[in-house]
């Protein structure tokens, strides 16, 4: 098995202490580093790869992200038998992942039940609500009258993609990667975001309208973490590939199931259950970070 590469990303060059930091403390595991060809920008970001003589463990990994951030640096895990140039789809999450906010929150104070439903929201995403099904339809059930110009208010109002957002679509789509939103979220969003930045498929919940408002209900079958899974296998199915050959993106614990056996799979501002898990975890750096990753 070939050894385990890290890469340093920041928005700024990567300091010589910073280098030396990561291996000292490396060592102090008993795992040596040793950089592979040296620092590069892309423009937007400076990166640095190493290469360990040895697997590092989840705890080790946390001491050494947490050194990097100091430096206001992220660093990345990624998999030993990883071949960049094999990814052939990138799946993402969209609420707090491409975008800047949790759509279902910002509905909720069009009833001013904003309080309420993000505190449900937060457990849900912190992995504290195991059932994300239930925690859905409770959250929609508040927002039982809303009209449904609330949604377009959103949108226009107070919806953002984040950082990176379209150079992450636009560099994916360059290099041939077919782009999948699979979301927990709404329709009415990620219809508008495929428009707004060109994703191959989105996945998302619809909900139900009557006369111009919500219903409080959620139609067909809910979009959990499983479907999400599903979806992204699914795509990799007509590819004629894996989920292995997939990079993957999200923030709370119901993207865990569709990160985990990704080619790479990325925390962006993510919930602590997630980073630990994560390959790489993007806290300094925008998305379209993700692409030195597969350059």
């Amino acid at each position: 098995m070939s050894n385990q590469v890290l890469v340093a990303i920041s928005r700024d060059p990567l300091s010589e202490k910073l280098i030396f930091s990561l291996k000292d403390q490396a060592l102090q595991h008993g795992v040596s580093l040793h950089s592979i060809g040296g620092q590069v920008s892309n423009g937007a970001y400076f990166s640095e790869r190493f290469e360990s003589n040895a697997h590092i463990e989840t705890a080790q990994r946390e001491q050494l992200r947490a050194l990097t951030a100091r430096f206001n640096a992220d660093l990345c895990f990624l998999k030993p038998d990883l071949v960049p140039q094999d990814i052939r789809v990138l799946a993402m999450d969209m609420d707090s992942t491409l975008i800047n906010i949790e759509c279902i929150d910002e509905i909720a104070d069009f009833t001013g039940k904003k309080s309420a439903v993000a505190e449900i929201t937060e457990a849900t995403m912190r992995g504290e609500i195991k059932d994300f099904q239930e925690s859905l339809r409770k959250r929609v059930a508040l927002l039982e009258g809303v009209h449904a110009d609330a949604l377009e208010s959103v949108y226009r109002e107070r919806l953002r993609p984040n950082p990176g957002a379209a150079e992450l679509l636009a560099g994916a789509h360059e290099r041939g990667i077919y782009t999948l939103l699979v979301s927990g979220g709404f329709t009415f969003f990620t219809e508008k975001l495929r428009q707004q930045l060109g994703f191959k498929q989105t996945q998302a919940n619809t909900l139900e309208i009557i006369d111009g408002k919500l219903t409080g209900r959620v139609l067909g079958d809910i979009v959990d973490g499983a479907a999400k899974a599903a979806h992204l296998d699914a795509a990799c199915a007509r590819l004629g590939c894996t989920k292995a050959n997939s990079i993957t993106m999200g923030d709370g614990a119901n993207d865990l199931i569709m990160m985990n056996g990704s080619g790479i799979s990325i925390a962006y501002q993510a919930k602590p259950v997630v980073k630990e898990k994560a390959d790489a975890a993007f806290d300094r750096v925008g998305l379209d970070a993700a692409l030195l990753l597969i350059s």
